[in-house]
């Protein structure tokens, strides 16, 4: 996998009191590409870290409805990949990404 698609698959680590509670249970959640499948963000996780994926679930998050001046619209959804890692493998996600 290329350097560009890597960084095209893994947006940004999502941080959040959940994911710091899932860090614990080495399980990190990250922002990906819409388009990306459960494949293409392992082989970017064990490229880039270095380390030994178990598994991956996605979810896609539909963005909240906001209204403003009297107009409603809505914000941008994402999609997010659980990432569990094996056993006495971590991650720094605030030095890579």
């Amino acid at each position: 996998m290329s350097n560009e698609r890597i960084l095209n698959t893994l947006r940004a680590p999502h941080i959040s009191e959940k994911a710091a509670r899932l860090a614990e249970s080495n399980q990190y959640v990250f922002v990906v590409a819409p388009e990306a499948t459960k494949a293409d963000v392992r082989a970017a996780v064990e490229q880039m870290f270095d380390v030994k994926v178990e598994q991956v679930n996605l979810v896609n998050a539909k963005g909240k409805v906001k209204s403003f001046r009297f107009r409603t619209g809505s914000r941008q959804g994402k999609r997010k990949a659980y990432v569990r890692l094996a056993d006495g493998q971590t991650i720094d996600v605030s030095a890579k990404a």
